[in-house]
Parts: structure tokens; sequence; C-alpha cells
């Protein structure tokens, strides 16, 4: 593999999703079936993965609670059972995601409260002790600054991700709040984190122009890890596997990149053809 490339796994929604028949929240199988959330990141450490996150994205109190779990419970198992998959064969990162709903005055969460639900996932994940931690598909900054604030009271690795609207050529990349590469590196250098960039969002050839834009804009170590294109309707995505290996090594030649891996749609097959790829480089 490229020198200093690590690779990092793909999508759990999706995933867990086709090996459940079950399109409920994710983060329910760490109880409901917590065989096949093992499976999974089993699967993407042998096609290649270096990383694994938890399945804890959206496990926050306000989604945990109407299902009648409990966020602790949540968290923690979907920790231990990426490290249980993990066996010292990959590093474990905990998995957190931003939270449903926008801030005031867009919204109705409180900034108190977002820090409130940030910092009790943030507390029992720490419990387990991940290598690492990961705030990703973040469209606001304002909302990944205050999870930062949080992340950055643990000792350990922090990666900021965010996710972007379709690509302008003329206005460059852009997150849903107007975000750019630039402002996005600028303003979460304080918390000096282990690498940025971005994840989900479209797929590899509608993303790579974005990540060179990062690129540009910062010496921080950058995160690559877009969607498999758009799912189809009659099931799979629009870019098949051996494609995405192709158009997804294209970013471990951009300066800066140091985490590269899949996103929505992405299995282990793609992240297999992407390990294959990347091996030539």
């Amino acid at each position: 593999m490229k020198k200093d490339i690590f690779l990092l796994d793909g999508a759990n929604g999706t995933c867990l999703w086709a090996k459940t028949g079950d399109k409920g929240p994710v983060w329910r199988y760490n109880k409901l079936f917590p065989d096949k959330v093992v499976e999974l990141a089993d699967e993407f450490i042998t096609a290649g993965s270096d990383f694994v996150l938890s399945n804890t994205f959206s496990a926050n109190r306000p989604s945990v609670e109407p299902f009648d779990f409990n966020v602790e419970e949540i968290v923690r198992e979907g920790v231990i059972l990426a490290k249980e998959a993990a066996k010292g064969r990959a590093k474990v990162l905990l998995d957190i995601g931003p939270l449903t709903g926008l801030l005031i005055p867009f919204g109705k969460i409180a900034k108190e409260e977002a820090r409130e639900f940030f910092g009790e996932m943030l507390k029992y994940g720490m419990m387990e002790n991940p290598d690492g931690v990961i705030l990703e598909t973040f469209m606001d900054l304002e909302m990944l600054k205050i999870a930062c604030e949080e992340a950055v009271k643990y000792d350990v690795p922090l990666l900021c991700s965010m996710s972007f609207t379709k690509y302008n050529p003329k206005k460059g990349g852009r997150t849903m709040f107007g975000n750019t590469p630039a402002q996005i590196a600028k303003e979460l250098a304080p918390f000096r984190p282990e690498a940025i960039g971005l994840n989900c969002s479209e797929g590899p050839e509608e993303t790579l122009p974005i990540i060179k834009e990062f690129s540009e804009a910062t010496d921080i170590p950058l995160i690559y890890k877009p969607n498999a294109g758009m799912p189809k309707v009659e099931g799979g995505s629009e870019v098949d596997y051996n494609d995405f290996g192709e158009e997804v090594s294209k970013a471990a030649l951009v300066p800066g990149v140091k985490y590269i891996g899949g996103c929505c749609g992405s299995s282990p097959l793609y992240i297999k053809a992407l390990a294959n790829k990347l091996e030539t480089l």
C-alpha cells in the first residue's frame, strides 16, 4: 500500500441493513443483532481496513430514548463489539455523528444541550478504551466544534469529517451551511485534530475536487471517505466496487491525504477493491 495511507472501513448502515433485513436505526443492532455487527467489522478488517468504526453513529439520547434503549448500553456495546472483531488486527474509532436537528437559531437545539448529548456519548464510549474518536458527517461547523470541545477532553486521536453538498466548480466545495474546506481547516486547527476531511456527500468523482481544496488549504492530515455513488432503487450503488477502488485510490496521490475509506453503499467488496488498488500505487 502507498506509504502513510491508512484504510478506513465502509458503510455500517447500508451493510447492516442488508445483513439483517431490518431498516431501522442500526445502533439498535448492538443489542438486537450483535453477531451481525461483529461479522461486518470482521469482514471490513479482512478486506484490509486498518480502522473500523463503532456502530454508534447516531446513538445520542434524543435518538435512542424513544426506542426504550439507553445511551450507555448502546455506545459501550458498540465499542465492545468493534474491539471483539478487531482482536488487535485493526484499531477502533468511537463513531459520533451530528444530532438530528439544527442549532438555535436555525433549529431548536441549544448549544448546551448539544454539548450534553455529545459529552454523554463520549463519556460512555471512552469507558471501553477505543483507539480514537471520529466525528463524521457533520454539515454545520458550529455543531462539529461543540463536539470537538467535548472530545478533546480525552487524550486520544480525534478525526473530524464533514459532508458536502453537490460540488460547484465556480463556488467550490461547501457544506449545507456554506462551510468551505479552508474555513473548516482554520476553525478546527485549534483542536489539533489527527485528521480532517470529508465523508458521505456524493461519489468519488464529485468529491475528489473537494479533498483537493482541503489539501491546498491546510497541512493537517486528511480523510477521504466518499459514498459509492447514489443508491439505486433496485438495490446496489451507482459505482461498482472495481470502479470505486480505481476512483477513490486517486485521493492517495493528493498531498496530505492519510485516511481513505468508503461511506454509504460501500461494502467489504468495495474496501477490498480499494485495498488492492492502493497496493499498486
